[in-house]
């Protein structure tokens, strides 16, 4: 384990006139507080002795159940006995890599990748091998030479990682044609693919894709989480997987927090059975498409120099660079600007993704992003008439491993 050398920054870039386009939090300001407190005030007084107890390492029987409830939008078909609710779906990839992972296995991931994920394939001492993601999502024949090659070196991955649904940092979604074929080329290799689901109900247009789940159960884990539908602070998500890897899931939880947060699965179970979620995520695609345009057509206006995908849903536009700039050597220079990014080196394995940057739309007003964006095009604009004075921007002191937490 590494610790961020960036955390200084971001220190700074938590200033409130500082733009922050560098975190993942979702914007909650829409919930109706004052109704759920009411609510879980009301769990409180009437089943206080059970929320504030120890509770069972599996989760909450009725939480369970309603998770197969959400699971099914995704076309999913699942049994509550195959949930082990999780704190937040963080711990399920950690739990995941516990039961899969010696030091030195295998995990193929997509380029770029979400960085929590890397940071706990690393802290298990895995190798991660990248395969290339296009604007439709991972590329399955990219996934079978991936894994051919590591067969012919006599290796073969533990699982594929993978986030199909507006993916973190990438923006992008696998495809509906490509699904079946993904899976295809695993089962090939027979591999298990563990598919990292929090954005998938947070698109903009149209219904949620069929998850990968729903197309081949007995050959993914399906992790999910409440903390980009509902609210991150109750620290609530789960793992959808195979009878078999359940119950060493069960095992792992328990000897790691003995029992997820009886008041966090009562809580979030009172929100799901006595409020309008389903009309909750609907206002959340409405304000995140609202937020994600304004960014795009800022980055037209301000920074037509550089290209970047356009996401139709999640949180996060990944953004390439004009040819000769480094996005880690440029951070301390658009800090200083008033306005902060995560590097594209935070998410790749290798240190590569210099040239690229991840912004976020999710938690700053439109009104922030269209600044946001224009200072961030003040700093690029001012970089690159350096390289093309110099042929190369100044370089400045400092490695960059991974982002701190306020940046997932």
């Amino acid at each position: 384990m590494k610790a961020s050398e960036i955390r200084a920054l971001f220190a700074v870039a938590n200033r409130p006139e500082v733009v922050s386009l560098a975190g993942g939090m979702p914007n909650i300001a829409d919930l109706p507080m004052d109704s759920i407190a009411d609510a879980v005030a009301d769990l409180l007084r009437r089943d206080g002795s059970r929320a504030l107890q120890y509770g069972s390492g599996q989760g909450d029987p009725v939480l369970r159940e309603q998770i197969t409830d959400v699971m099914a939008l995704e076309h999913v078909n699942a049994h509550p006995d195959d949930v082990v609710v999780t704190t937040g779906s963080q711990q399920a990839l950690d739990l995941v890599a516990r039961i899969f992972l010696d030091p030195g296995d295998v995990v193929v991931a997509e380029a770029p990748s979400y960085v929590g994920a890397l940071g706990v394939f690393r802290a298990y001492e895995a190798e991660v091998v990248h395969t290339p993601m296009d604007a439709h999502g991972l590329i399955p024949e990219a996934l079978d030479e991936v894994l051919t090659a590591l067969a012919a070196r006599g290796r073969r991955a533990k699982f594929l990682y993978t986030v199909p649904n507006f993916h973190n940092p990438g923006g992008v979604t696998l495809s509906l044609e490509r699904r079946p074929r993904v899976i295809e080329v695993a089962r090939k290799h027979g591999v298990l693919i563990l598919e990292d689901n929090p954005y998938g109900l947070l698109g903009f247009d149209g219904e949620p894709l069929p998850a990968l789940a729903s197309m081949a159960p007995d050959d993914v884990v399906y992790l999910g989480s409440f903390s980009k539908t509902f609210a991150p602070g109750y620290r609530i998500g789960w793992a959808l997987a195979p009878h078999a890897v359940r119950e060493k899931l069960v095992l792992a939880s328990e000897s790691a927090i003995l029992c997820p947060s009886n008041a966090g699965q009562l809580a979030v179970s009172t929100y799901l059975s006595q409020f309008d979620w389903r009309g909750q995520v609907k206002e959340y695609r409405r304000m995140y498409a609202e937020r994600r345009d304004a960014m795009v057509g800022a980055l037209h206006e301000h920074l037509p120099a550089a290209s970047w995908t356009t996401p139709e849903g999640g949180f996060y536009v990944w953004l390439k660079l004009p040819e000769g700039l480094d996005a880690r050597e440029m951070l301390p220079r658009a800090v200083t600007s008033l306005v902060a990014y995560v590097p594209g080196t935070a998410f790749y394995a290798d240190g590569s993704g210099a040239g690229h940057l991840r912004l976020s739309y999710c938690y700053p007003t439109p009104e922030r992003i269209v600044e946001g964006v224009r200072r961030l095009a003040g700093v690029v604009n001012a970089e690159s008439d350096l390289v093309a004075m110099f042929g190369t921007a100044p370089s400045r002191a400092g490695g960059v491993e991974q982002p701190g937490p306020g940046t997932l």
